[in-house]
């Protein structure tokens, strides 16, 4: 193994000018090193891994950028040690010049994003070090609205946003929640038109959760895009499946966990008798956790909005009715609906106790 991985830095060295030479060098290094813990350290102690991370910036030559990153992340996935030694500013610099560069090709940036993802795993620091990517992250995101590219920097932010407040806060400061929620807008929109959409705007969705589960206030910035809403437009759609439609409600739940706004526009979207319907239809456990968990949200909101209605006439002059924030046409229909889902959420809590 020794043997081989001298002979194969050798041959990167010695061909520089044979791009296809130098590509073949790295597929098989990154064999090696993945097959071996030991191998990726020794590649480390010969100065392989820092030969690799130079050729992935000077090389001229886009699939030699992209082997020399599929090898960097391979020795990371396989060494801790080789990870944070790759864990500095300066790759990071580089993987985003990678990114956000217009050149570079959907290969070389899921390849830099296949590293980024590979470095931050597992480390807290490593996720402070990732955070400063936010920015790019944002820009990708938004002038990328593609497969190859929404799932592999949603997965970043997510494993970089995990357990972590402090980059949770960071990211949302930075604009991250406004930019997800823009690109779900726009995939719940194209979900009626195309199946992909549908599946790629759960994958944000997810991403979304990750971002409020530990920050239930910050649902107050997907009130301004009607994201509950949303959401149970895409819950809707026929092609997903239990797990999916779990993410979805998971999400609606922390939305409304602790922000009025995102209450109300679960109410006029018709969202409880959707979580109703759940809960009286299916026969999944998860499933019915999570519709629950939106009902408790948004009992008290269903009560204060039927006791608030109750107290007027429906012919009392517009400033009365502006007094209780509620200047829907159809109040009266409002109404009936809120006692009638009081009721039956009460029902069903009978049956559960």
């Amino acid at each position: 193994m020794k043997t081989d991985l001298n002979l194969l830095l050798e041959c990167l060295k010695y061909q520089m000018d044979n791009a296809f030479s130098q590509k073949e060098a790295l597929v098989t290094i990154h064999s090696i090193c993945q097959q071996n813990s030991n191998a990726s350290l020794y590649f480390l102690e010969i100065g392989g891994l820092m030969f690799v991370k130079n050729l992935a910036k000077s090389s001229e030559h886009s699939m030699v950028k992209e082997a020399a990153l599929y090898t960097l992340g391979a020795v990371a996935e396989q060494n801790v040690y080789c990870q944070q030694t790759l864990c500095t500013s300066e790759l990071f610099e580089d993987l985003t010049w990678f990114l956000s560069n217009n050149d570079s090709n959907t290969n070389l940036k899921r390849m830099s994003v296949y590293v980024i993802l590979v470095l931050v795993s597992n480390n807290n620091e490593n996720q402070m070090l990732c955070s400063s990517l936010f920015p790019h992250a944002n820009d990708w995101l938004i002038n990328c609205i593609k497969p190859e590219i929404i799932r592999p920097i949603c997965s970043f932010i997510g494993l970089t946003l995990a357990n972590n407040t402090y980059v949770q806060k960071y990211f949302i400061s930075v604009g991250g929640l406004d930019v997800l929620s823009q690109v779900l807008v726009q995939l719940e929109s194209d979900s009626h038109k195309t199946l992909s959409s549908a599946k790629l705007a759960v994958v944000v969705t997810k991403t979304v959760d990750a971002c409020i589960a530990d920050n239930p206030t910050f649902g107050v910035v997907l009130s301004k895009y009607h994201i509950v809403s949303k959401l149970l437009a895409l819950l809707l759609h026929e092609s997903l499946d239990s797990g999916e439609k779990f993410s979805i409600i998971l999400t609606v739940g922390h939305c409304t966990e602790d922000c009025e706004e995102n209450q109300y526009d679960l109410f006029k979207s018709n969202g409880l008798p959707l979580m109703i319907q759940v809960l009286t239809e299916s026969q999944n456990e998860e499933l019915n956790k999570a519709a629950t968990f939106v009902l408790h949200n948004c009992k008290k909101i269903t009560e204060k909005l039927s006791l608030s209605l109750g107290e007027y006439s429906f012919d009392e002059n517009e400033e009365q009715l502006k007094d209780v924030n509620m200047k829907e046409k159809n109040l009266e229909d409002y109404w009936k609906k809120a006692k009638e889902i009081l009721h039956r959420i009460e029902q069903l809590e009978r049956e559960g106790n």
